[in-house]
């Protein structure tokens, strides 16, 4: 269970880093590097928890469920 939190917490600062970024993008009007601090802060912490969720399958600590929307 405590993997889902940390999942949510890794989201959520997915979404405030995107947040920032279009705001610094209106705000400053590229007279600064906020933009590119916060647009970089999202790709590491996206490919952070890629990673984790990569991770925690190889490791069993999450599984898929079998569902597949698709059918043959």
């Amino acid at each position: 269970m405590w993997y889902k939190l940390i999942i949510f917490l890794f989201l959520a600062a997915i979404l405030y880093s995107l947040g920032s970024g279009f705001y610094f993008m209106m705000k400053d009007k590229g007279e600064s590097d906020r933009l590119v601090r916060s647009l970089t802060w999202r790709i590491g912490l996206s490919l952070a928890l890629f990673l984790m969720l990569f991770a925690a399958f190889k490791l069993g600590y999450i599984q898929p469920n079998g569902y597949s929307p698709v059918r043959y």
